[in-house]
């Protein structure tokens, strides 16, 4: 496989699986709709960094610890799995303002969007870094993209960094597409609608992660 063959298939197949709807979308679009772009696309950023060192981690050989212990799997997942169920939990019983102010955002009444900056970042990155099944995607899928004669840790790093890219562009058109309907997604019976489902979705996440024993 020559270097750009490598780029080529890494590109495609690391599309596909941005696109392919699963927590990451569902926790973005949640956010967009109800927080606003900015706090959508300060999630997707935290979410792309924790691919970041997902990808990092598998260069230097660390992910491949997930691979061959059990202890630090079941670790990293029951973690992941009580942190996406609260965070889903938190979401489904929160209630909304009775109404929401102008601008983008619609933030409870008494908050403000400086405030929310670490929580959404922290949200998409805590999301990403707690599930184990990124970890051990990273450590199965990258090495099948790495031609023979690169240095392993830089190569990896590039596709961790693609990867990263796309989802950035994909957050960017779902959190444009949803813009277009910010109107609709304030009034407050959608938004709690929206913030129960997602909740609810989350929860499952959590649960199903949380009863895994593939391995």
């Amino acid at each position: 496989m020559t270097i750009e063959h490598a780029l080529l298939g890494f590109t495609a197949a690391a599309g596909l699986l941005t696109i392919t709807p699963g927590l990451d979308t569902a926790l973005v679009l949640r956010t967009a709709a109800v927080e606003g772009r900015r706090c959508a696309m300060l999630a997707g950023a935290g979410i792309c960094l924790g691919l970041l060192t997902w990808g990092l981690t598998v260069s230097v050989g660390l992910g491949a610890l997930l691979a061959v212990s059990r202890l630090a799997y079941a670790a990293l997942r029951i973690g992941g799995a009580c942190y996406l169920i609260f965070l889903g939990a938190k979401m489904f019983l929160r209630s909304r303002p009775s109404h929401f102010g102008h601008g983008e955002s619609t933030l409870p009444i008494g908050e403000n969007f400086r405030d929310s900056t670490p929580r959404w970042f922290g949200r998409g990155l805590l999301s990403n870094l707690l599930n184990p099944k990124v970890g051990l995607f990273y450590v199965t899928f990258l090495p099948q993209f790495v031609p023979a004669g690169v240095n392993v840790a830089a190569f990896s790093m590039l596709l961790a960094a693609i990867h990263a890219a796309e989802g950035i562009l994909w957050f960017l058109i779902l959190t444009h597409a949803t813009g277009l309907f910010s109107n609709w997604f304030r009034h407050p019976q959608v938004a709690k609608t929206i913030d129960r489902t997602t909740g609810t979705v989350l929860v499952g996440f959590g649960v199903g992660l949380m009863l895994d024993r593939s391995r």
